[in-house]
């Protein structure tokens, strides 16, 4: 057969099968319960292809850079069927840090092994716990969640599903990496996630200018935070504490800026000697401490001192008992209430008339997370600072890593 002909064949061949390993996608939401009202999606095919393209042009990754443990099993051999597009939801009514996703399984005995390499400790019933997180094998369908509280639900749920009822990801995604969605009823809000070289970003906007503006302003100072919201985010954050929680202190405004460092504190104990006599003994130990003052505007401040001495936030010294870094102290004025940390008081920001969060990353926080592994502390050691703006309907999350020689795809 003459060689010139295969090469057309050859050729389309390729190109259908590149562009089901890349292009073609299944975009039905099968996982994501009729009472989410939070999604997040993750498309693993753009993901994949944005890696391959960065390792294409950084070959000092090509040869790997350290050897993994042969015991070690990885995701990708786990067992689990992994989709086009990964499903994490939230559901109605339900605390903010219970988030779930459904994956199908495609290998139970490779799944045993993959637990039982990561050390999934085993709760009976086909429940598995590491930490915060859990999973539930039912069936031929693995529920993940940092709960196990609503997996009964979830699982009943989809069984009962229809196909009219499912979702697409064309519905929450439009040609991004990924996309964060808040669903209430048939409204559906969008945001999308581009992770770039240095920085990850979260928008439903591309005008970005202004609130790249509001960043630099915070350069030139070393601020650990600085907050500032009007009364419509103020209301937003303070459901995260209760549901009526903005309406009962009626806070319009706040203004916060902080500062963190390291201290010597001195614990005092007792004990006694040979002869029974009491002896004082004196331990110091050095501890991040914050310095901060916050700014709460209330409409009616009278009534917004009342409501905090009805939930006993105040004591007897004047302190704001609900900040757990002790000493401050609460105090009225004409437009609302100022707390302020004694031990080494700073100033106030200047109001920038913004609704924004800005918190720069400092090695003492990172030093004080006992709690968090070698990776997670690497990978928080590398983020330069976390950016929320807010200017109308438009909504900005910026997380800039410092500046490496390798993109964050590749470092993380």
């Amino acid at each position: 057969m003459n060689k010139k002909k295969l090469i057309v064949p050859l050729i389309v061949l390729l190109a259908a099968a590149l562009y089901f390993a890349f292009f073609h996608k299944d975009k039905t939401l099968k996982f994501v319960p009729e009472n989410a009202d939070m999604v997040v999606l993750i498309d693993m095919k753009k993901l994949t292809g944005q890696y391959i393209s960065s390792l294409i042009t950084h070959p000092s990754k090509w040869s790997g850079s350290k050897k993994k443990d042969q015991k070690t099993i990885s995701l990708k051999d786990s067992g689990i069927k992994m989709p086009d597009f990964i499903q994490i939801f939230h559901l109605k009514d339900t605390k903010f840090s219970e988030w779930y996703s459904v994956v199908e399984l495609k290998d139970l005995e490779k799944l045993s092994a993959y637990l039982k390499n990561n050390q999934f400790i085993s709760k009976g019933k086909n429940l598995f716990q590491k930490d915060q997180v859990f999973l539930k094998i039912i069936g031929k369908h693995c529920i993940v969640g940092t709960s196990f509280l609503a997996f009964d639900h979830i699982n009943e749920s989809l069984s009962q599903s229809s196909p009219k009822n499912t979702l697409n990801a064309d519905q929450f995604i439009d040609n991004t990496l990924g996309s964060i969605s808040f669903i209430a009823g048939q409204k559906i809000q969008n945001f999308s996630i581009a992770l770039k070289a240095d920085e990850i970003e979260i928008k439903n906007t591309s005008a970005t200018d202004h609130f790249t503006a509001v960043i630099s302003k915070f350069q030139k100072k070393q601020h650990f935070l600085e907050i500032e919201l009007d009364a419509h985010n103020v209301k937003k954050y303070a459901r995260f504490f209760g549901k009526n929680i903005a309406d009962s202190t009626q806070i319009s405004y706040l203004k916060a800026t902080a500062e963190i460092e390291q201290v010597n504190d001195t614990i005092i104990s007792y004990g006694y000697d040979d002869n029974f006599n009491e002896i004082e003994k004196k331990t110091v130990q050095k501890i991040i401490q914050p310095n901060y003052v916050i700014d709460l505007q209330s409409s009616v401040p009278e009534k917004t001192w009342e409501y905090f001495q009805h939930k006993k936030w105040i004591n007897d010294q004047g302190q704001f008992t609900v900040i757990p870094f002790q000493p401050n102290h609460i105090g009225r004025n004409d437009k609302g209430l100022t707390i302020r940390s004694t031990r080494k008081p700073i100033a106030l920001s200047p109001n920038l008339k913004e609704s924004y969060i800005y918190i720069r990353n400092n090695p003492l926080l990172v030093s004080s997370l006992s709690t968090l592994t070698s990776v997670e502390k690497r990978i928080l050691s590398d983020i330069d600072y976390i950016f929320y703006g807010n200017k109308a309907d438009n909504y900005w999350v910026k997380i800039k890593a410092k500046n490496g020689v390798l993109p964050l795809i590749l470092r993380w």
